[in-house]
């Protein structure tokens, strides 16, 4: 199964350097890497073609100007642009450990939407790990303090197998810093809804919508967590006008977004 990961960025080059340092030393690599980036300066440009040459896989540089968070639409365009058949959201401050994609893979199932969850790491620890370029990902749950994160124990992995459907009709939870997605399944919800500008909800919505049309939620806890880099808040002023509107999604029964993926589509060629 050829997985596209898909890296949602803005204007933080060290946090998204060390994000793609998590990346490569996966035990199952990607099949590629799109950077989805929401209008960042030329720093982060110049990250990307750096790092791209000699990565283990295909890396492609999504950018669209900056007008406030865009986040809707710029993962739209992104995953247009995916060539696997499944796609696996992360933000550009999330890092993955080495068995992440694998673990993804792995449970990746017809007719499912797979959201894993986060640890968060604290102000202090997260600038030491980018300031010294820790390999975090790689350690041992026990090896954290809780001055470091705030549950080390959901860094764990077990089986639950059945247990990973209870979840199955919730859309509480799903974040797009963790999702995994057929891209056939994003595309027949329409993706992401572009009505959603600023911080808040436009994820919680696409899950929604894709419990409506008849996809479920796979729980992917203690399997493929990530490691979330700490940062100041987001702008939240629009918060209130898109929890409006995941109400009315919920309230409607919606399914396909309003201003959506469709949109990118390539136009078919006359024959």
């Amino acid at each position: 199964m050829k997985i596209s990961l898909i890296i949602t960025t803005y204007n933080w080059p060290q946090a998204l350097a060390a994000v793609l340092g998590s990346v490569r030393r996966q035990i199952e690599l990607p099949f590629e890497v799109l950077i989805a980036d929401d209008g960042s300066s030329d720093e982060t440009r110049q990250l990307i073609h750096k790092t791209a040459e000699g990565f283990p896989c295909p890396i492609q540089h999504i950018w669209q100007e900056d007008n406030g968070f865009q986040a809707a639409a710029i993962r739209n365009k992104a995953a247009m642009k995916a060539r696997g058949e499944y796609i696996v959201f992360i933000d550009g401050d999330t890092l993955i450990r080495p068995d992440f994609i694998k673990n993804h893979c792995r449970l990746a199932r017809r007719g499912f939407f797979a959201a894993g969850n986060r640890v968060l790491l604290s102000r202090d620890f997260s600038q030491h790990v980018l300031a010294e370029n820790l390999p975090v990902t790689q350690w041992q749950p026990h090896q954290f303090s809780k001055l470091q994160v705030n549950r080390a124990w959901a860094l764990r992995t077990f089986p639950l197998g059945p247990l990973r459907l209870l979840k199955k009709n919730q859309w509480q939870g799903v974040k797009t810093c963790n999702l995994g997605i057929w891209k056939a399944d994003l595309v027949a919800v329409n993706g992401f809804d572009e009505s959603f500008v600023g911080w808040g909800y436009e994820d919680s919505e696409l899950a929604i919508r894709l419990l409506n049309q008849g996809f479920k939620h796979l729980d992917c806890r203690f399997a493929a967590t990530v490691m979330h880099l700490w940062h100041q808040e987001n702008d939240r002023s629009r918060e209130k006008d898109n929890l409006e509107m995941l109400k009315t999604a919920m309230a409607t029964g919606k399914i396909r977004a309003i201003t959506g993926i469709d949109q990118y589509a390539p136009e078919e060629t006359p024959a």
